[in-house]
């Protein structure tokens, strides 16, 4: 059904509807919305389900109902989320420690009060366009700050990831009382499931600017907790010939931001953000230098990963880059730069060949010849298979004349490279 006839059958029944949340602030903020959740107020769950049979039910602690609700323009989602009105108190720890109370007499501003963020926390009346506005969401908006609706910002404590997500996506800034908000969901936010952790960083690892998530948990005094594996890297200096930028921190945070700046790509975001965890270990005594922090790098994904099962995808791409991030840009002998560039290919499931340039490149400031000309020498490269092997080969013969074959031709499009380079 189009949105008008929704707005009109939720009024028939006595009710009134509201667009709510993330479609309302992008609106504001002048971006095309994307999905669009709907509030329903003056109406119980029966009655609902009186005036729309063709609803699905889909919400325990309280009613929440996918609808067929199409924007009369002829875009927006088939399935939408209808929820009634709801209050909430906390009643046990996580985000499942909530007791709701869905019922008629349920304000939108009640409704909008138990939400995280002031810029979230707006709903457009659909009879008459009028936003609503109880707490600050569109100033807050135009200042470019994230504030806390309320004392109940902390009852879900995986709010304090979502505003430094928010901080990341839009370039924000907190207020005073969001940091202190933020702070004080530390306890629980330890206790929660892993996988909600790794849902908000991946999410954050999907905005433009990566280390804005960081660094407002640095800020809330949650990074220590929540990814100690980062917030070792503050302090751990670096030759700042090499690196002007600062410490191994300011390092990461960099590249993180630069690499989300060339691809799309989550496991290249993140394997960017794990290159150097290495240098998070590197003794006192050591620095400004960091010796083998490739090595000490894997050990350290791995502590993570035992502390916080990452995706296996993802585990694969970081081993891969902090392992060559810094052997890539130093190779010159055939035989191990054709081994780098078959390794490369094997990883074209998790890291393109675009990818893993992009990567050392923004750590290296440039790439080697021969990786500029990756694609080309590893095309070249996969057109050798078994199938053109001397008829008398067999079992491993095949595979070792392949590698021979490869060989050759990387050493001969290596060889071109360098004569070309000499000549100019």
């Amino acid at each position: 059904m189009l949105e008008a006839e929704f707005v009109a059958r939720v009024e028939a029944a006595g009710g009134r509807a509201f667009a709510v949340g993330g479609w309302v602030r992008d609106l504001l903020r002048g971006e095309q919305p994307e999905d669009k959740d709907y509030v329903v107020t003056g109406m119980e769950a029966e009655g609902f389900e009186a005036a729309f049979p063709e609803g699905k039910l889909i919400g325990r602690a309280f009613p929440v109902f996918l609808l067929p609700v199409e924007a009369d323009d002829g875009r927006g989602c088939r399935q939408c989320e209808v929820a009634l009105a709801r209050r909430e108190r906390k009643s046990g720890s996580g985000y499942r420690g909530f007791a709701a109370e869905a019922g008629s007499s349920i304000t939108i501003e009640e409704d909008l009060y138990r939400r995280d963020l002031t810029i979230n926390s707006m709903a457009m009346d659909l009879h008459e366009g009028r936003l609503v506005d109880p707490y600050g969401g569109q100033a807050d908006i135009a200042a470019g700050v994230l504030r806390p609706v309320s004392e109940h910002f902390g009852e879900d404590p995986v709010r304090a990831l979502r505003a430094a997500r928010f901080a990341a996506r839009l370039g924000y800034g907190p207020a005073p009382e969001l940091l202190a908000a933020m702070g004080q969901c530390r306890s629980e936010l330890l206790q929660e499931p892993g996988e909600r952790i790794l849902g908000e960083l991946k999410k954050a690892l999907a905005t433009d600017r990566p280390s804005l998530f960081f660094r407002l948990l640095q800020s809330a005094g949650l990074l220590q907790d929540i990814f100690p594996e980062i917030h070792a890297l503050i302090g751990k200096t670096q030759p700042e010939v090499y690196h002007p930028e600062g410490d191994a921190f300011e390092h990461v945070m960099l590249i993180a931001d630069e690499v989300a700046g060339r691809t799309d790509n989550i496991i290249a975001r993140f394997a960017a953000l794990c290159h150097d965890l290495g240098k998070g270990v590197t003794p006192e005594s050591m620095l400004p230098h960091h010796y083998g922090h490739e090595v000490k790098g894997l050990q350290v994904l791995a502590g993570w990963n035992r502390r916080v099962t990452l995706p296996s995808a993802w585990l694969k791409g970081a081993k891969f880059i902090i392992s060559q991030h810094m052997r890539a840009p130093r190779l010159s002998k055939a035989g191990k730069i054709c081994e780098l560039l078959l390794m490369m290919n094997a990883m074209e499931a998790e890291l393109s060949i675009s990818d893993i340039k992009i990567i050392i490149r923004a750590d290296n400031k440039g790439l080697p010849p021969y990786l500029e000309r990756a694609e080309e020498i590893i095309g070249a490269m996969r057109q050798v298979s078994g199938a053109g092997a001397p008829a008398r080969l067999r079992g491993r013969k095949i595979g070792d004349w392949v590698k021979g074959r490869q060989l050759e031709i990387c050493r001969k499009m290596l060889a071109e490279e360098s004569t070309i380079n000499k000549s100019n």
